[in-house]
């Protein structure tokens, strides 16, 4: 983002944070008897996006200091308004939030799930740029989900887990869900379950399959760590075979790299599952399938990773209440009717942070029933449609004064 764009989003943010006082306060409690400093969100007055969407910045005092943010909301019922997946084209890319915005055509839009961004603790080892949960974009799966202990970010509420998801259905309500990946790889004489899907970490003992969705990236990284320790060590147990229209055309000890050819799906095992490839052979024939199964039985037609922080208008238990970031979160209200994009100005300029418990305390005050949080800190952004140029702008301030560079979002369309 330039300097010029930076300085007329303050302008804009300052004017309608001006309009706080007419706009009056909303109050919000923890809802969990346990005492933060949360005291109200003062929302300024709101300016329309396009037809159904709305921008609103806010102001909310939390245990340290007086944050401010962002807010979109969007009316799902409204025939114009649609949700889908912001993506750089691939799984393991990674993009300005504000050029996929741009590029799809969203009047609207946030960051989206935590992703893998470094690899400190495994030597050699290049970070992928792939999101910890699923991903849904057009109807179509993307990947499936991490296992629970090789995520990034903040630790998880008791009862969640890398399956749960944001997202709309084919009837356009949003909701809370969870995914949960079904596959399997068939031969003539044998059968396995699928452990794995575009995911930058395989469960241990798995086979995860890579497509051309996945990007060009090395697949090395999804042998390394384990189910319950992402700092652990890579297995020195694994395979790989690459299959073309049904058919297995190479295998290979090693861990491989590039761009996947459509037709093809690579498979990576590790220990019982890398035995499990090494008994395929060059030229026999191989059916893999993989598909996302939600919890509800409803179908999604977009969906993004993100630990639940509401349901039922209360704030889970367990949130942490005592550190405060940068925050990005996303809500449901009036029985999935309403979507509600929410991000913080960056601790840089604003000073303080909201904690995960008064994040969850935000999104109930605004109208949400059940919500998420997202990634954080520098990679919390926030975009709408300029009334004038028509392109996006970035609305709050992003920590160190620029945007960076993002795997997905959730983008907010205008048709």
């Amino acid at each position: 983002m330039t300097g010029r764009h930076m300085m007329r989003s303050a302008v804009r943010v300052r004017t309608v944070v001006a309009a706080v006082a007419a706009a009056g306060a909303v109050v919000a409690g923890t809802g969990t008897g346990q005492a933060t400093a949360l005291d109200r969100v003062r929302l300024a007055g709101g300016l329309s996006v396009a037809p159904g969407i709305g921008y609103r910045a806010f102001l909310v005092t939390g245990s340290h200091g007086v944050v401010s943010g962002h807010l979109v909301t969007a009316d799902l019922t409204n025939r114009h308004v649609s949700v889908d997946l912001l993506t750089p084209g691939t799984v393991s890319s990674r993009l300005k939030l504000s050029r996929m915005a741009a590029a799809q055509g969203a009047v609207a839009g946030v960051n989206a799930d935590f992703f893998d961004i470094e690899e400190s603790q495994h030597a050699g080892v290049a970070p992928t740029n792939s999101a910890v949960g699923p991903a849904i974009a057009h109807g179509r799966a993307l990947k499936a989900a991490v296992p629970d202990g090789q995520r990034f970010g903040p630790g998880l509420p008791p009862g969640t887990s890398t399956r749960d998801v944001i997202g709309v259905g084919y009837d356009k309500r949003a909701r809370l869900d969870k995914l949960t990946l079904r596959g399997s790889v068939r031969t003539r004489s044998r059968s396995f379950g699928l452990g794995g899907f575009n995911q930058y970490a395989v469960p241990v003992g798995g086979v995860g399959a890579f497509t051309a969705k996945w990007g060009a990236a090395s697949r090395q990284r999804s042998v390394c760590g384990t189910d319950t320790v992402r700092a652990a060590a890579c297995s020195t147990h694994t395979y790989e075979v690459t299959v073309r229209n049904n058919r297995v055309v190479s295998r290979s000890a090693t861990i491989g790299a590039g761009a996947i050819a459509g037709g093809t799906v690579v498979l990576v095992g590790r220990e019982a599952g890398a035995d499990r490839l090494r008994a395929l052979r060059t030229g026999d024939r191989v059916r893999v399938s993989e598909r996302l199964r939600t919890a509800s039985g409803k179908r999604l037609r977009f969906a993004v990773g993100g630990f639940p922080v509401l349901r039922g208008g209360k704030p889970l238990p367990g949130l942490d209440t005592r550190t405060a970031a940068t925050r990005t979160g996303a809500g449901v209200g009036d029985h999935g009717r309403r979507l509600y994009l929410l991000v913080l100005d960056g601790s840089a300029e604003s000073g303080s942070g909201l904690t995960v418990a008064e994040v969850a305390d935000v999104l109930a005050a605004v109208g949400a029933d059940a919500g998420v949080n997202l990634d954080g800190g520098g990679s919390s952004t926030l975009v709408t449609r300029d009334p004038v140029t028509r392109a996006p702008v970035v609305r709050n301030h992003p920590t160190g004064g620029a945007e960076r560079p993002v795997p997905e979002g959730i983008g907010l369309f205008s048709r």
